[in-house]
């Protein structure tokens, strides 16, 4: 019996050189996108329901909060370990294996009849996401011809951006028509009929042959997790000492990490991308944008019902304005990106969201929705002009060999952004009172400043390091 008979995903792979032809491309990034709009808006539909659920369980606010916490974590301690699984056994397998956890696991959410298990379901249903994001960057990369990856990118960072902005838009709309286990229920259809299409169309990948790094995998979730667990107890619980030495045992679970992994030369962790200039100010960009992003994002409601005295139909409207720019801006600066400089569109783009943001702070009480409703478009603007052409130059700074890892990373960084922008915004509102949301929005705007700052270091340095 053949190779190619023996597993079928392989004999495809020398059509996958330059990406799919059409119709095969459509197939697939359709795929790609369902799946990855289910895992994005499953981090923000949650939040809305908390106080429901708790209720129904008769739970504090304090132990509902672990719903969400729950699904976080998984997805950043696993996200670069399954990335470099992908590596290994194929990026279409780690995606599809991801994609029926996580429907089973929303299976799970929806029928659980306690707080413990709806908060084991849904570190489940995070691990299968982090199969879905992990490898997510490296499917687009091989589904696309190299010459149309800005549009792919475009395309796939339009879906991150927009579903993770109407997150709390769609679940109250969900939960208008129905009880909480129907934010979970929904996702079991449209996983089923992600993951059939899926299977037939996804591209395989070149593997690496070696062997799976399990200690360092252990060692990166220690990593992360003492870390984000530390600054989830320092900011909102009086246990300060006890976040400390969580914070302490991350921080030497990371330099035990560094040690083993800095010289290896498909380390679990890419330390060997780091050592690329292009590729780390491309992740501290992201990491930046994604910081400012959140800030602004927790912020603004409060700004908007406290400070400009708008109720909450009409602060839902008026933060509307940014994810709709977004999916007019991401794909057009996906598109740009294939014919001029990434890290000029990316610098344009974040001077224009800390424009909007800047905009946004100084706005008058009796400011008229027109007057909130541009600032909120340019900030959607400029970060859509950011994302796209960003994730392109930090996945094609990489060999192709090493997409899995440079996917893992997109990730990780905008996941730590989101998080570093989660925790400020939280201190800024404990530490300034009335004035925080604006002390925030000036903080987001510092932030872009800053991401502006790295992508304009990037300019006149080679864009690729290897082509297909």
């Amino acid at each position: 019996m053949s190779e190619a008979r023996r597993d079928p995903v392989q004999a495809i792979e020398a059509e996958t050189e330059d990406g799919l032809a059409m119709p095969a491309r459509a197939w697939a990034i359709a795929s790609v996108a369902l799946a990855i709009a289910m895992t994005v808006l499953d981090s923000s539909i949650a939040n809305i329901a908390l106080p429901v659920i708790a209720r129904d369980f008769g739970a504090a606010p304090a132990e509902s909060v672990w719903i969400v916490n729950a699904y976080q974590l998984a997805i950043v301690i696993s996200l670069l370990p399954l990335a470099s699984l992908g590596e290994i056994i194929g990026f279409r397998r780690v995606y599809l294996a991801g994609l029926a956890v996580f429907t089973l696991a929303s299976l799970a959410c929806a029928l659980s009849h306690s707080l413990t298990a709806l908060t084991l379901a849904r570190t489940l249903q995070g691990f299968g996401a982090a199969g879905v994001m992990s490898v997510n960057g490296a499917l687009v990369r091989f589904i696309y011809p190299h010459r149309l990856l800005g549009r792919g990118i475009g395309l796939n960072a339009m879906v991150v951006s927009v579903t993770s902005a109407f997150g709390p838009s769609v679940a109250s709309a969900i939960l208008s028509l129905g009880p909480w286990p129907w934010l979970f229920a929904v996702n079991v259809p449209v996983g089923l009929a992600a993951l059939a299409l899926a299977a037939r169309v996804l591209p395989a990948n070149p593997l690496s042959g070696r062997p799976f790094d399990w200690v360092s995998a252990l060692l990166n979730a220690a990593m992360f997790g003492f870390l984000i667990g530390g600054v989830d107890v320092i900011t909102r619980t009086s246990a300060k000492g006890w976040g400390a030495v969580e914070l302490v045992a991350g921080a030497a679970a990371g330099w035990i990490l560094a040690r083993r992994e800095w010289s290896r030369p498909r380390p679990l962790v890419p330390f060997d991308l780091l050592r690329d200039r292009t590729f780390t100010l491309s992740v501290l960009t992201s990491i930046g944008s994604f910081a400012a992003q959140m800030l602004a994002f927790v912020s603004l409601p409060f700004h908007f019902e406290m400070a400009l005295h708008r109720g909450q139909v009409a602060t839902g409207l008026l933060l509307t304005p940014w994810p709709a720019a977004v999916a007019i801006a991401a794909p057009l600066a996906g598109r740009l990106a294939d014919r001029m400089s990434s890290a000029l569109l990316c610098a344009i783009g974040l001077l224009a969201l800390a424009a909007g943001l800047i905009a946004l702070a100084l706005l008058r009480a009796d400011a008229s929705n027109l007057d909130i409703g541009w600032r909120m478009a340019l900030c959607g603007l400029g970060f859509g002009f950011f994302q796209a052409p960003n994730n392109r130059m930090m996945l094609t700074a990489a060999p192709r060999e090493r997409a899995g890892a440079a996917g893992g990373m997109l990730g990780t960084a905008r996941l730590t952004g989101q998080t570093i922008g989660a925790v400020l915004t939280a201190i800024t509102l404990e530490m300034f009172g009335g004035h925080g949301e604006v002390t925030a929005l000036g903080l987001a705007a510092a932030f872009a400043l800053a991401a502006a700052l790295f992508s304009a270091l990037r300019l006149g340095r080679p864009q690729i390091r290897s082509k297909p």
